[in-house]
């Protein structure tokens, strides 16, 4: 008997996919129905950790299963190329990011492809190449000309010694994560694309998507923040202004007995210009920003503030109140200011109590309202209705929907992104490049320092240009696009990617989309996820596109662990997949990912369970060798007995529980648990001295086609070894035969008080009545009951007997 050598199978079947291409597909095929199977593709780190393993893995069995459905499936791969790594690299390395990056690509390319996905290579992208950028600049023309691209001023976190720019994530404490000098915000030009234009309809949409996880969901509801309140004015005493807060409880109004506003506010800064307390709110609003907003908005937080020497006038009862400022307080949620109502808000209170500030109730424990002067005794739910109606009615406010959503900020003073494809001229202001002129490429004079600002500046080649519309010179924009922008459309280009005119074909990307299932990591769900959704709802609205929504069904698969925690290098608990591939193989790595734990939980790792699973491969394999001259042969089931007709049934009932695994759920655990106890059947079944080789040969080539989509080498190996022609993805995914899940005998179980005293083969479907009789009739059973009182006996047909005494 022949040994199970993966090393020789997995290379062999990878060198025929690839020469045969086995998993090419045309995408303007029309003779079969589509169907588009995703991964989130990756940044091209150069190597790939188990979560890879995990989430590429289960949208390979997808893929493989769809085709063998009867679909032409869509299973592309690409890179999510631009970021900040490959640009640490070349200030730390000397390394060009182009260089680096390319490098990477390839690397992690070969270690993907020891996988064995069913990916077509000739659909893959990078998004860092000018023939994917020329687009993504191309669509962000299209969002300028329609008025979804924008730019104005707002605060970045300004590293003082790097003299630079750093994203939230950057800052640590204050501190710039790489030099650990002090943070400060600084007011640059930004380019913006308006989402909050969109946030309705964002928020709405999710009610559509049936086929996504409901904390995602929720996620992105709560992340888009819809509130439903009013925008009320307050003068500020002794001056003409006044100042609109936005309220979610409009029914307090009686009760503000301070007003408290972001501290970086402009209206602050007039309010304290040449008063004795400009200096200390300059003191605390320097102190602010060394602070991030989760660090200053958490409920943990303490609660800082000052009084800033005015007061505002409450519009509905003249009361004059004071005005701080407080590290709560965000500029860009609402107005950026609060009216506190301590009695009513946890918040508040805590500031009051903290800086003696008045606290008063305005509604009662049962929900009424008091001191509210006319709205007393009422309802306070009423009461928000009629003090909206009053403010509006006096002019004083209005009904408001707000979202903590905010528009998209997409600048980022980097290198390694893409250009955002403007000019200024002196002349003509901001002006586009022309559609012919893309793309604008990167310029390689560059200087990598780490310092100062974007990289771009330091080329005069690529800052020198022509105004498109006058023809005088000017100046490129030398900010470059955040990586989310590539990643929020290139799941269209993968239908037409090697397109030179334009970003997709729309007729190609209606067809195609939306992407009938997508898979990634449940970081992403809330940003990456949420930008997707607007790209396409954008496309949609400038007719691009005929969809609203990019992604049909989602599975966010959990992470892979080991004692108990993420793997990561920092603890020094990761495990290799190359070291795991070079040991077992590839067939076991996969088929350990997708048995060890259901896709959209955690998954512990386990070198005992990668053990077991190589060994059930083995199992298969010498199962499949032993038999395969009888599976070749042509015979028919004849006459058959009780054995045959046990293991038929057996053989149809894993067919059918994997073919609805597969097809309803994410069942590859439950599916490969069945496959396993087939496996089990199998090898005692063949033991018999009457067994029935049409029966074997059912059952051999029933095994293989399920174990295939999961051990996709091993599949096609076997496949071969029976004497097949060709891939086993190639044949249709076969039908359970119905007449065999029929039984002529089943086994029943009989409980005593619950539990299980005996079993029985009766003939299947005996009644009720008679189920309870043979039970009663049972010699073992008899003996336990004997001199017992018998309460009741509760007979289930073709399941179980349960007796109750006493």
């Amino acid at each position: 008997m022949s040994v199970y050598n993966f090393k020789e199978i997995e290379s062999k079947w990878k060198k025929i996919w690839e020469e045969t291409g086995q998993y090419k597909v045309d995408t303007r095929q029309t003779d079969k129905p589509n169907y588009y199977t995703l991964e989130m593709f990756p940044y091209p780190s150069g190597q790939i950790h188990m979560g890879h393993v995990r989430n590429y893995s289960i949208g390979d069995v997808v893929a493989r299963f769809k085709k063998m459905e009867g679909y032409n499936v869509l299973h592309p791969m690409g890179w999510d190329s631009f970021g900040l790594p490959a640009e640490n690299a070349a200030i730390k390395n000397g390394i060009h990011p182009h260089i680096w990056t390319m490098k990477n690509i390839e690397e992690m390319k070969d270690k993907l492809n020891l996988l064995g996905g069913s990916y077509d290579w000739d659909k893959e992208i990078a998004t860092s190449t000018p023939e994917y950028y020329k687009f993504t600049q191309e669509i962000f023309l299209k969002f300028l000309e329609n008025g979804l691209a924008y730019k104005k001023k707002s605060l970045v976190n300004w590293c003082t010694s790097c003299e630079t720019v750093l994203a939230n994530e950057q800052v640590v404490q204050g501190g710039c994560e790489r030099c650990g000098s002090t943070v400060i915000k600084k007011d640059l030009d930004q380019w913006y694309f308006k989402i909050t234009d969109f946030a309705e309809e964002l928020l709405e949409d999710l009610d559509t998507l049936d086929g996504w996880p409901e904390k995602v969901k929720l996620m992105q509801k709560n992340w888009i923040g819809k509130s439903e309140g009013a925008d009320i004015d307050f003068k500020i005493a002794g001056t003409d202004k006044t100042m609109t807060v936005f309220t979610t409880r409009p029914d307090t109004i009686y009760g503000v007995t301070c007003m408290v506003l972001a501290p970086e506010l402009d209206l602050v800064k007039e309010l304290v210009a040449g008063t004795d307390y400009e200096k200390d709110v300059e003191n605390f609003v320097t102190e602010m920003y060394k602070y991030s907003e989760i660090e200053r908005t958490s409920t943990d937080a303490e609660k800082q503030g000052m009084f800033i020497g005015k007061y505002a006038i409450n519009p509905i009862n003249g009361k004059e109140v004071p005005i701080w400022i407080a590290n709560y307080v965000m500029p860009d949620y609402g107005t950026g200011i609060v009216m506190s109502v301590p009695a009513h808000d946890d918040r508040d209170k805590e500031f009051a109590q903290k800086y003696k500030i008045e606290i008063i109730d305005v509604i009662d424990e049962d929900g009424k309202m008091i001191n509210s002067e006319e709205f007393n005794g009422m309802n306070n739910k009423d009461a928000f209705k009629k003090i909206i109606e009053k403010v509006e009615t006096s002019k004083l406010g209005k009904k408001t929907v707000n979202y903590r959503l905010r528009d998209w900020l997409l600048s980022r003073q980097r290198y390694w992104g893409c250009p955002i494809p403007v000019v200024y001229c002196d002349d003509c202001g901001i002006v586009h490049e022309k559609k012919e002129n893309l793309p604008v490429l990167l310029p390689t004079d560059v200087e990598f320092t780490g310092k100062g600002e974007s990289p771009l500046t330091t080329s005069k080649e690529f800052m020198n240009a022509t105004c498109p519309k006058c023809g005088k010179p000017a100046k490129r924009e030398v900010d470059t696009m955040d990586t989310f922008v590539d990643s929020s459309w290139y799941f269209l280009r993968y239908t037409d990617n090697k397109n030179e005119e334009e970003a997709f074909d729309s007729e190609l990307a209606n067809k195609w989309l939306p992407v009938d299932q997508y898979i990634g990591g449940v970081e992403h769900a809330i940003l990456h996820l949420l930008y997707a959704r607007w790209f396409v709802k954008a496309f949609y609205k400038m007719g691009m596109v005929n969809f609203r929504e990019p992604f049909k069904n989602l599975l966010t698969q959990g992470m892979v662990l080991k004692d108990g925690t993420k793997m990561s290098k920092s603890k020094g608990n990761t495990v290799s997949p190359v070291e795991i591939i070079e040991e077992y193989g590839a067939d076991t790595a996969r088929l350990f990912v997708l048995f060890a734990a259901p896709p959209e939980r955690d998954l512990e790792w386990s070198e005992q369970g990668v053990d077991g699973c190589f060994r059930f491969l083995n199992r298969v394999y010498r199962l499949v060798d032993e038999l395969k001259d009888i599976v070749k042969e042509d015979t028919s089931f004849g006459e058959m007995t009780k054995e045959d007709k046990h293991m038929r049934f057996t053989v149809n009932t894993t067919l059918k529980k994997v073919t609805e695994d597969l097809s309803e759920k994410f069942g590859f655990n439950t599916a490969i648990s069945a496959l396993m106890e087939l496996i089990n059947e199998a090898y005692k079944y063949k033991e018999l001295d009457t067994r029935n080789n049409a029966v074997l040969k059912e059952c051999v080539e029933t095994v293989i086609v399920i174990l295939a989509p999961f051990a996709p080498h091993l599949g096609d190996e076997l496949w071969s070894m029976i004497g097949k022609e060709g891939s086993v993805f190639s044949i249709s995914w076969p039908k359970y035969d119905e007449t065999a899940l029929v039984q002529d005998e089943i086994e029943v179980v009989v409980q005593v008080n619950g539990k299980v005293r005996d079993k029985m083969n009766i003939p299947a479907n005996t009644s009720k009545e008679d189920l309870e009789k043979l039970a009663m009739d049972n010699n073992k059973i008899k003996e336990l009951v004997e001199g017992k009182t018998i309460v009741k006996i509760v007979g289930v047909p073709n399941k179980l007997v349960n007796i109750v005494v006493k």
